[in-house]
């Protein structure tokens, strides 16, 4: 009876979890994954998840959980006029390589470093948008073709590796090649289905047959904290949508700089530890 009681409260607690992501995932465009990776990682060490495995498992249901969340939200931006279609054909086909190097390097490696990496320059990004808009700008556009190419590989493989869906760098990077901050949130909405959908695919294949995971897993994907996260999170992301679309442009520049500089300083407390 403990046990059941136990596993009811954590599953009831992920579900808060969810909530707050995917109202976040809205809100914002992130996805949901810097709320959901902390709260997944203390439940399965709690559960007894193997350490080497733990980290993976993680990654993979949060990107799974992503696609959902991600999808509900751009469907209601994409009804507000927010979503920039140029600018995802030039920068969609470098997140996907990304996507996979990052998938490539995550069965081989530790993403800690890549994690610190990403986590300073979020801190660097909040900073700049902490006025209500980036206080500086690297041009009025995306530097064409390859360089928006570049960076969304960029965003494709430290994406993947943390766990994120791509949203939090996407609109990092569209605010500081001077897209308003409404359009950016919606964009990178769009981001995260293209980082999140072939990254869960890819952690299901390199977690394929691997010992000691939790039951209900399928690779490193866990089915039943996706069970619970899932339904939450999509249930929730079109309110923050919703809620995106009623703030003032500088109000959700500082919602975002504040809730990415937090999510920053967490991560490198993690690491610290």
């Amino acid at each position: 009876m403990d046990d059941a009681l136990t596993l009811a409260a954590l599953a009831a607690g992920l579900a808060l979890v969810g909530a707050f992501a995917g109202l976040m995932a809205g809100l914002l465009g992130i996805g949901g994954g810097v709320v959901m990776v902390p709260a997944l990682y203390y439940v399965a060490g709690f559960l007894g998840v193997a350490e080497v495995h733990r980290m993976h498992l993680v990654v993979g249901t949060s990107l799974a959980v992503i696609v959902l969340t991600a999808a509900t939200s751009v469907a209601t931006h994409w009804r507000h006029g927010a979503v920039d279609t140029a600018v995802l054909r030039s920068y969609g086909p470098g997140v996907l390589v990304g996507v996979l190097a990052g998938t490539l390097i995550a069965a081989v490696v530790e993403g800690g470093v890549l994690t610190a990496v990403f986590a300073v320059a979020a801190l660097a990004v909040s900073a700049n948008m902490a006025r209500g808009m980036p206080a500086r700008t690297l041009g009025s556009a995306l530097p064409g073709a390859a360089g928006a190419g570049a960076l969304g590989l960029l965003t494709g493989v430290v994406s993947t590796m943390a766990g994120i869906g791509g949203g939090a760098m996407t609109v990092a990077i569209l605010t500081l090649y001077s897209m308003p901050i409404h359009l950016a949130v919606g964009t990178a909405s769009a981001v995260g289905v293209l980082v999140a959908l072939p990254g869960a695919i890819g952690f299901v294949a390199i977690g394929w047959g691997a010992a000691e995971l939790p039951p209900l897993s399928l690779g490193y994907v866990n089915l039943a904290a996706f069970a619970v996260l899932a339904p939450v999170t999509a249930a929730m992301a079109p309110v923050g949508a919703r809620l995106a679309h009623r703030l003032p442009q500088k109000a959700l520049a500082r919602v975002f700089a504040a809730f990415l500089g937090l999510a920053a300083l967490h991560m490198l407390w993690n690491l610290r530890i």
